[in-house]
């Protein structure tokens, strides 16, 4: 039986799976090392105050999530596969990994973080097209 996840040692190992697997996606490898060119041991490091606030109330991630992956849209256009497949990953790194009341958690914090990002992407991409027209 797995354990859940417990701690930031947990967490730290839940991140850099879960970043080595989607760094094998040639789509995501491009757009963290190539369009972003993202510092993956700061990137790591963020997250990991991120994920420890957002499932233990840490209070250690200062940043803004929505306006980060705004930022990567303007970038290389976000897409409704991106999220899909960034959720597939997640998921299926948690439950490799862990499993309990946290894990489960987390998986709906992913999807819930996902669909926020998604909408808000799509709002911007409506209010595009309204001025253009």
């Amino acid at each position: 039986m797995k354990r859940d996840i417990q701690d930031r040692a947990d967490i730290r190992k839940l991140v850099t799976t879960f970043y080595e697997r989607l760094l094998k996606d040639e789509d995501f490898k491009h757009i963290f090392l190539e369009v972003m060119r993202v510092d993956m041991l700061a990137h790591i490091d963020t997250l990991m105050d991120f994920w420890e606030s957002t499932l233990f109330q840490a209070g250690k991630y200062k940043g803004d999530t929505i306006e980060a992956h705004l930022e990567v849209h303007h970038e290389h256009r976000l897409n409704a596969t991106h999220f899909s497949k960034w959720l597939e990953i997640f998921n299926g790194t948690v439950n490799d990994l862990f499993e309990g009341a946290i894990a489960t958690q987390a998986k709906q914090k992913a999807s819930t973080l996902a669909t926020i990002i998604r909408l808000k992407i799509d709002n911007l991409e409506q209010r595009r097209l309204e001025i253009n027209n």
